[in-house]
């Protein structure tokens, strides 16, 4: 059984091509993980593919849906990115940690 969180239109748009979605409303805890596994499905499928902006335009979709929901004051989330940014830096050197240095059980 098929279980995800699709755009809002997607019902009417499947009925529109004259078949009947098989759909359910969730609330709750239940969206919040729905739109936590959105989120991963989203940037699998823009690691999976060659048109970043399409998935990636996808990605910041449901980002924008997860802050909504969780009411995220949007000042504060970018402080702290700016935070983050200035004690540890971004991603645009493409450093890839190999290893940590520590001695990892085995």
């Amino acid at each position: 059984m098929m279980r995800k969180l699709v755009r809002d239109r997607v019902p009417d748009i499947i009925r529109k091509s004259g078949r009947e979605p098989d759909v359910e409303r969730v609330s709750g805890e239940w969206l919040r993980l729905a739109l936590k596994d959105k989120l991963v499905e989203e940037a699998c499928e823009l690691r999976a593919s060659e048109d970043v902006y399409e998935e990636l335009a996808d990605v910041l979709e449901v980002v924008d849906a997860i802050a909504e929901y969780w009411g995220i004051d949007r000042q504060k989330l970018e402080n702290i990115k700016k935070e983050k940014l200035d004690r540890a830096g971004g991603f645009k050197e493409g450093y890839v940690l190999r290893d940590d240095g520590e001695k990892h059980l085995a």
